[in-house]
């Protein structure tokens, strides 16, 4: 039955990997294949399989995946160079990428012994943990710890609700919800150059943000070191002027767009760092997500978002010009922000097919009203308020803050019920609970709860 299992899913693999050894002749041709291996993964259900064996393989396989995941990425910049690399090719690869990386986590769960992570319980470290947490592409997989460089982009997801939601408010469905550059100044000391949206651009340590409950990262690498190292500079001397006062502060900026140097968000700080020190030659990313203001215009209009296409953080996943180098997830974790990923998947298709809105009550304009207020108080002031009123910034609107408080109160109303229909799978299966099952439960909570989940409402 081992040999059986292993053998099944090994060529299910192969078939995977075998799309970037096919030679790409069109762009119609070259998402048909990329679709193709998307539902070879989507398809597979191991739930009825012998647990053993699944478990004593899952290392292996999980593996091999990422292996198969790699060669597909190395054959972007020849794709790109054919002509075949069109949109429709690439939101093919993004969804095959989205849903390996779910195949691995819940493979990384099924060898880890599907412990979770407890209440009150710390995350691990980025980039630390057992030899199937981190995945080391094999250009870099020297046996060792990989050694950070400036200019180095640090792709991540958190575990708050909203980061589900950033990750999916474009076009394409991604994992990630913020992008940082590393810096690592003359005294040897590794920095974090980032755009936080409470606290607007800011330098940290970057022990301290690899420690901060991160669920997953994943670690890029310029191919061009000297414009790598020149653009971290850039980022660190800039942003910590503001920080010292030598300039004004850098505000967030929730409009998601690409002009203007005032404020900046996550990504485009990445940018408009590389495309400084490349006078203007780079520009990232290579490929946008683009944002349907017809569909989910309540929301967007809502959360501030005005550009109708921008760098996504996920957007880098695509970029030939930037190397893989590894990639880390806290198997621990996963499982929550696979959920939470499902949640916002249900709650904007809602409010795209159905019409469905948060409703805001009077509880819900006082918070974010409160929230505004405590925006002026000093930031000692903001943390002990913190649990009271949500902690933001002085330019986000208050209907901004309403928005984000009522997803995150939506959310957490149906996370109980999933987190156990889990917990029932992984103790009837020994495996993870698979995503259209997550699904499917969520459809059938909006049905029972006649369209109203927390403060979303729409038609029965």
């Amino acid at each position: 039955m081992q040999r059986f299992v292993v053998r099944e899913l090994e060529e299910q693999l192969a078939a995977i990997g075998g799309v970037a050894d096919l030679p790409a002749t069109s762009a119609d041709e070259l998402e048909a294949s990329l679709r193709a291996a998307y539902r070879h993964i989507d398809e597979t259900d191991i739930a009825e399989s012998d647990r053993r064996a699944v478990a004593e393989a899952a290392p292996l396989l999980l593996h091999r995946l990422f292996l198969a995941r790699m060669r597909l990425r190395d054959r972007i910049a020849g794709w790109q160079d054919q002509g075949v690399f069109t949109r429709p090719a690439q939101s093919a690869l993004r969804d095959l990428f989205r849903i390996a990386r779910y195949a691995s986590d819940m493979l990384g769960e099924i060898a880890s012994g599907n412990d979770r992570l407890l209440p009150g319980e710390k995350s691990r470290r980025a980039f630390t943990g057992t030899s199937w947490n981190t995945l080391v592409h094999p250009d870099y997989d020297t046996g060792r710890d990989i050694p950070f460089r400036s200019g180095d982009l640090i792709l991540m997801r958190g575990s708050a609700h909203n980061s589900a939601a950033i990750a999916r408010i474009g076009d394409v469905d991604t994992q990630f919800s913020h992008i940082a550059i590393v810096y690592i100044d003359p005294e040897g000391t590794h920095w974090m150059v980032e755009a936080l949206i409470e606290e607007g651009a800011i330098i940290n340590p970057l022990a301290r943000v690899l420690d901060h409950g991160l669920g997953r990262a994943v670690l890029y690498r310029c191919k061009d070191a000297a414009l790598a190292e020149r653009a971290a500079k850039l980022a660190y001397d800039r942003v910590h002027a503001s920080t010292i006062g030598a300039t004004a502060h850098i505000p967030y900026d929730f409009s998601m767009r690409m002009r203007g140097r005032r404020k900046l968000f996550c990504a485009k700080l990445v940018a408009q760092a590389y495309a400084d020190a490349s006078d203007g030659t780079v520009q990232l990313p290579a490929f946008m997500t683009r944002f349907d203001h017809r569909r989910n215009k309540v929301f967007l209009r809502s959360v501030g978002v005005k550009a109708r296409e921008s760098f996504a953080p996920g957007d880098v996943d695509l970029d030939p010009r930037f190397d893989l180098v590894a990639e880390w997830q806290d198997y621990r974790l996963t499982p929550l922000l696979r959920r939470q990923d499902m949640i916002m998947t249900k709650f904007f298709e809602w409010m795209e097919t159905r019409g469905d809105r948060f409703e805001e009550t009077f509880v819900i304009k006082l918070i974010s009203v409160f929230g505004r207020l405590s925006s002026h108080l000093s930031e000692h002031a903001k943390t002990l308020l913190a649990s009271v009123v949500p902690k933001v910034p002085r330019n986000m609107k208050r209907s901004c803050v309403a928005t984000v408080v009522m997803l995150h109160k939506s959310a957490e109303e149906v996370m109980p019920a999933l987190a156990a229909l889990d917990a029932d799978h992984v103790k009837m299966t020994g495996f993870p609970l698979h995503p259209r099952e997550t699904l499917a439960h969520l459809e059938r909570l909006r049905e029972v709860s006649r369209g109203h989940i927390g403060y979303l409402r729409g038609r029965a």
